[in-house]
């Protein structure tokens, strides 16, 4: 069988969130480790951008039928193959839609501030107060989503709960001592619970590096 490939950077959010979409579907790719020092020929010729993830479906005379280089798509491509856990609301389809708003939302406003947030940290910018609070705007909307519910869409986990997942732990660890005092309890609830998950110990494992040996590495169902 003509597995695809998926190219991933091990500590990337967009490549986290691709693995998550993988192992939540239940599907099985290749999966090919890169360091961005270090790009494989084949991924530029796949996806010229350079970025990971990139995912190659193949046909079934082995060539590229299709490429996916946005993280969000690999997991929508995934869901939409198989969603064991109807984390895109097969019962509520119009729910669909206000889940893309929201992620759309934290990809591009919440992830504008918090590189600005993560800067003023490493560069001890005197406005690293003011940049952490632009990302407060957003921290709090979760938090009063998860004070009304367990999870972000409902009662029930969703693709939101996984697309930013990424992000908000990248928000933790800037300031962890911060964090952890922080008046978001139900946040920190979440995310401990997606982080001591035996999922997210599977998405974090770490394989070698695919132009070392060129061995191809089973990722997803095969493998849990």
């Amino acid at each position: 069988m003509n597995y695809p490939i998926l190219y991933s950077l091990q500590h990337c959010p967009y490549a986290m969130r691709a693995r998550m979409g993988i192992l939540l579907s239940e599907q099985v790719v290749h999966l090919r480790a890169i360091v961005l020092k270090n790009k494989p020929t084949e991924m530029l010729i796949a996806s010229p951008k350079g970025t990971v993830p990139v995912l190659v479906i193949k046909n079934e005379a082995g060539s590229s039928s299709k490429v996916i280089d946005e993280s969000l798509d690999v997991m929508l491509w995934a869901l939409k193959q198989s969603d064991p856990t109807n984390l895109l609301y097969s019962h509520q389809p119009e729910m669909l839609d206000e889940m893309l708003n929201l992620i759309s939302l934290f990809d591009t406003e919440f992830k504008s501030n918090l590189e600005n947030y993560k800067s003023a940290k490493r560069y001890h910018d005197t406005n690293k107060v003011e940049h952490r609070e632009s990302c407060e705007v957003y921290i709090n909307q979760l938090e009063q989503r998860l004070s009304q519910s367990q999870y972000l869409m409902g009662k029930s986990l969703s693709l939101v709960d996984y697309a930013i997942l990424p992000f908000i732990r990248r928000f933790a660890k800037i300031e962890r001592q911060w964090y952890l005092s922080s008046p978001y309890p139900k946040l920190q609830k979440w995310l401990k619970s997606h982080l001591e998950s035996p999922l997210f110990s599977k998405v974090m494992r770490k394989y070698p590096l695919w132009l070392e040996n060129h061995e191809e590495v089973m990722f997803g169902k095969m493998n849990q």
